[in-house]
């Protein structure tokens, strides 16, 4: 009988777990909807040509599919893909123009390289602001796959002399561990932020994942020497942008 109870009470447990699992997936599905709903009011508000490249996606390649149809005599079976292909073209086209406005306004923004840095996708070890000044100049480093990255942002004439300190301590530790500094900016020699992330994953691949975890346990060490705390992200809905851009991924 014992036995018996025990296991009406698993199952019972089980049930409600299971429940409760739908429920939580059901509201995290509605909320990416909303996301993505709100986001996209707001870029068409902003972006007058989001709405004609959408609808043009939609229904350039619906057709283009249905005329290749009509010579193979099943345009009424290419229609219907078309117009799925035609979605998903959208769909891109919405997430690349919202990351583009984003970028936009977060250009020449303080936190600005270190929002685009957090959103970096793949085992990329960011620590933002491992030296400073008080005018919101910053370092940040990245431990990737090519090795060690400094990427600073701020006036130039301030962060190259932090940049060229930070890269003279990291050196002492990582040893023939390739080291990269960029300046993030618009002038020469400088990579813009909208370009950041994309510079980044270009960069060749110098060592693996083992060698990336000691030169993170060496350079924690140095701690971190940041000036002011700098703001969280360039926009004041940088958080929210950041999961609306995630949900644009999952579509």
């Amino acid at each position: 009988m014992a036995n018996g109870k025990t296991s009406g009470k698993a199952g019972k447990a089980t049930k409600e777990a299971k429940a409760a699992a739908k429920a939580a997936r059901r509201q995290a599905s509605k909320e990416r909807r909303s996301q993505l709903w709100q986001a996209f009011q707001l870029q068409r508000k902003e972006d007058k040509l989001l709405l004609p490249l959408m609808i043009g996606a939609v229904v350039g390649i619906a057709v283009v599919l249905f005329l290749i149809g009509l010579i193979f005599d099943i345009q009424w079976f290419l229609l219907p893909v078309g117009i799925l292909l035609g979605v998903l073209a959208a769909f891109v086209i919405f997430g690349r123009r919202v990351q583009r406005t984003v970028y936009g306004k977060a250009d020449g923004q303080a936190g600005a390289a270190a929002w685009a840095l957090d959103n970096l996708q793949g085992g990329w070890r960011v620590t933002n602001t491992i030296a400073g000044t008080t005018q919101l100049d910053a370092v940040h480093r990245v431990i990737g796959r090519p090795g060690v990255i400094l990427v600073a942002e701020g006036a130039p004439q301030r962060v190259k002399p932090l940049l060229a300190q930070e890269k003279k301590k990291t050196a002492r530790l990582v040893g023939d561990t390739p080291i990269y500094d960029i300046v993030v900016g618009n002038d020469e020699g400088q990579v813009p932020l909208a370009q950041l992330q994309k510079y980044l994953t270009k960069l060749p691949r110098n060592i693996d994942t083992k060698r990336m975890d000691s030169i993170e346990s060496r350079l924690s060490a140095l701690g971190s020497r940041s000036g002011p705390a700098m703001p969280k992200g360039p926009l004041p809905g940088g958080a929210k942008m950041k999961g609306v851009q995630r949900t644009i991924r999952r579509r």
